[in-house]
């Protein structure tokens, strides 16, 4: 008879003293051993979990974590559990700017002073017997609880908790963290992925495949679990599931007509289009949107979601263009009109201000059955057969009001010229430029590369093209900018390869008076007193104040160069697809005259261009 082994339930210390030594390595390869040995010891269900609070969350990015509890009221129960003046807190948190490290501090004081009045034997703290589980219920207890008089009800479960750790320095920090949103240990899911193979080989080796079943299944708490409880064989075998999102495929850049040509010969060309783009699931007539950062926006989009509604599909999975039109002329408006649609209230007024047109351009699953390892040109047949049923039409053509869901145009194009002249045709009615894609490609979830390849605007020898940054942190004013107490702002790029921030610009224009207020607003809300560990910055380049890389901006520059001094592109690595060509002298890359032009919010932080694209267009903007 088989003997069925217990599993032994994790505590929530033994997690938080893991993340708390974390904390003091820089070092990627320890932390991401660290994390591995970590999984080893959790139970499936705890490695569902775990992930997820080492991002700082409870829930995947489509699901989302709102503990909505003001600050205020975590800062009158804090004095309450430390017996500390509610002015004592308060000064500590705007020299920290962290909660958790407020509790920290005066634990540690607490805990040096009693050591110093007491002997050894008396001085440790009953150590709490909660699981990973129970905590993270009890949490999931807390976000989850509305209605009036919630927020007393909340902050009564937030310090019953904290108090079943008394003592336990790491554990408090951790539970604040994670309520106030400022756990930032300095790494992304990438990570964990590395550490999820180093859990099931002590290696990388299992790199490629863990990150190919993440890309299907935008929930790293669930590839873990399927990782823990069924090994390679298990992530091996998932597929999509709808209503968690895919994580969307991107394109690459070329600079030419010609060497999109000479690259793909005969392609499908199509409008790029400057609006939201949208991921679509439905199942049985439950409709969901999800945004390229995999955030779930149904709720804002009424209008779409009603033309879904007749839909003649059991199941479906698709990626469209959201995009504000003008009634009267029929013409696109730009993004920042369309972002305006983003809002959580006044959604049904500004649906009937700000109507939207859906323009689909790729089909990925239908009627169960996963089109994936299909072609582009078999894709789009399916997709504009399922269109023809349902009444849609062509975003070519003129746009009918009585449409709201359309078919993006596409061209099958072999001649350089003729990709010129529709590129310019698009140019002259307003749009971006083209999106050129490989005929005979597949859909590769969570890939850039040179199956889809993006033709925008641009002038020989200058870059006159925008490029999504993150902001890092910024530096005093002087002069006329001192009373706003921010005059520049340090940007950078996301370098997948080593799963840092590295910075590429110090931008001082492009902004009004106002918008300047803004922005430290923003930043503020964002501060760190120390640099992350996840930045990589020249120190001569510091900024008076850091802030956590979250927002993302909008930035153009006139061109980009080589620098001594910023680190973007310094460890990008060459693949055999995009070749690129880096010269080992220079250290990393910058922009030449970078100014400001207006905040990304539809991407997060790892959406943002990558420093790898950033080398390849400073290898094209010479051409």
């Amino acid at each position: 008879m088989k003997v069925l082994q217990k599993l032994v339930m994790t505590q929530f210390t033994t997690v938080a003293n893991v993340f708390n030594e974390i904390e003091q390595i820089s070092s990627r390869l320890v932390i991401t051993q660290k994390l591995g040995n970590l999984f080893k010891i959790l139970t499936p269900k705890e490695a569902n979990i775990v992930p997820n609070l080492s991002l700082g969350v409870l829930h995947p990015a489509y699901v989302g974590t709102q503990f909505s509890l003001a600050e205020k009221a975590v800062v009158d129960l804090l004095v309450e559990l430390l017996n500390i003046s509610h002015a004592k807190i308060i000064a500590e948190q705007k020299k920290l700017g962290d909660l958790g490290l407020v509790a920290e501090s005066f634990l540690v004081n607490s805990r040096s002073t009693h050591e110093s009045k007491l002997s050894h034997h008396s001085t440790q703290h009953p150590k709490s017997s909660l699981t990973v589980t129970k905590v993270y219920e009890q949490l999931a207890e807390l976000e989850s609880t509305s209605g009036t008089g919630s927020t007393d009800v909340k902050a009564k479960l937030l310090l019953k908790l904290l108090q079943e750790f008394t003592g336990d320095i790491n554990s408090i920090k951790l539970i604040l963290r994670i309520i106030s949103g400022k756990l930032r240990l300095g790494f992304s899911d990438m990570t964990i992925v590395d550490s999820l193979s180093y859990m099931l080989v002590d290696g990388k080796s299992l790199r490629a495949e863990i990150e190919h079943a993440y890309n299907l299944s935008a929930d790293i708490g669930h590839v873990a679990e399927v990782a823990k409880s069924a090994g390679i064989t298990g992530i091996r075998a998932m597929k999509i599931t709808l209503g968690i999102p895919i994580r969307p495929a991107a394109a690459e850049r070329l600079n030419s007509p010609a060497e999109i040509i000479a690259r793909l010969g005969c392609c499908a060309a199509q409008p790029k289009l400057d609006g939201f783009r949208l991921q679509i699931h439905i199942d049985r007539k439950k409709i969901k949107f999800f945004s390229r950062n995999l955030l779930d926006m149904s709720d804002m989009f009424p209008d779409l979601v009603h033309a879904f509604k007749d839909f003649k599909v059991d199941n479906l999975i698709c990626e469209g263009e959201a995009l504000v039109y003008d009634e009267s002329t029929g013409n696109y408006l730009p993004f920042q009109e369309t972002v305006k649609r983003k809002r959580k209230h006044g959604i049904s007024e500004m649906a009937a201000e700000l109507p939207l047109k859906l323009v689909l351009f790729d089909i990925l699953y239908l009627n169960n059955q996963e089109l994936l390892s299909k072609t582009h040109t078999e894709r789009r047949k399916i997709l504009k057969a399922l269109l023809a049923e349902n009444s849609a039409e062509s975003a070519h053509s003129k746009l009918n009001p009585e449409h709201t869901i359309l078919l993006v145009d596409e061209h099958e194009i072999c001649d350089p010229k003729e990709l010129e002249k529709y590129f310019l045709e698009n140019i002259t009615a307003g749009l971006e430029g083209l999106v050129v894609k490989k005929l005979d490609a597949t859909y590769q979830p969570g890939k850039r590369n040179f199956n889809w390849i993006k033709l925008k605007r641009h002038e020989t020898g200058h870059l006159d093209d925008t490029l999504d940054c993150v902001i890092l942190g910024y530096y005093h004013g002087a002069g006329k900018r001192a009373k706003f107490g921010i005059g520049a702002f340090l940007v950078g790029l996301f370098n997948k390869s080593t799963d840092s921030f590295q910075t590429v610009a110090k931008v001082g224009t492009g902004l009004t008076d106002a918008e300047w207020v803004e922005l430290r607003t923003k930043c503020d809300k964002l501060q760190v007193q120390q640099q992350p560990k996840n930045v990589d910055c020249d120190k001569n380049l510091a900024p008076d104040v850091w802030v956590s890389p979250e927002l993302v901006c909008q930035i153009r520059a006139d061109e980009i160069t080589k620098s001594p001094i910023h680190k973007a592109g310094q460890t990008a690595q060459s693949s055999s697809d995009s070749k690129l060509k880096q010269d080992p002298a220079a250290v990393g890359y910058a922009l030449r005259f970078p100014r400001f032009m207006g905040y990304r919010s539809d991407k997060s932080a790892l959406e943002a261009t990558t420093t790898e694209e950033l080398i390849e267009l400073y290898n094209l903007q010479y051409k």
